[in-house]
């Protein structure tokens, strides 16, 4: 189980230095995951329509980190306002090992005068390694535009 984690670990520090240099957005979210109540929030483009909302979390006895693709990212018609859906990996490395899948679907704004954009999202979790268990929350993202 130890090397596990540590594979897990060194996997997802590989993928986010990968994608860094399409970093569109870097910021902090606010919400529950495992206990932990704050995380390093990320948006990485893959095309036009499509990215990776990664986030790594803390605040608790443990660290977290989600990687959710969302293949779905695109305007609400007749607002200022964007939706996106997807789903990924989530893992919680602390006093209990957690892997399982994460869920996403949420909403954002971006601001035209500085380069911000705040969103409101609702995770749903499904955690099937060390224990099988299902969790869900909202979370509030502030992130700075890079691009």
């Amino acid at each position: 189980m130890k090397y596990l984690k540590i594979f897990t670990l060194v996997l997802f520090f590989g993928i986010a230095a990968s994608l860094e240099s399409n970093a569109q957005e870097v910021g902090i979210r606010f919400g529950d995951f495992y206990g932990n109540n704050v995380a390093i929030d990320g948006v990485f483009a893959l095309g036009e329509f499509s990215r990776i909302h990664a986030d790594v979390s803390f605040g608790g006895n443990g660290l977290g980190i989600d990687a959710l693709w969302n293949p779905i990212y695109d305007d609400i018609p007749d607002t200022d306002l964007q939706w996106y859906a997807g789903f990924g990996p989530a893992i919680y490395l602390g006093d209990n090992f957690r892997f399982g899948a994460a869920g996403e679907v949420g909403a954002e704004y971006a601001f035209s005068e500085v380069p911000i954009t705040i969103g409101l999202d609702f995770r749903p979790y499904l955690f099937l390694i060390e224990e099988t268990e299902f969790r869900a929350g909202f979370g509030l993202n502030v992130r700075w535009r890079l691009k």
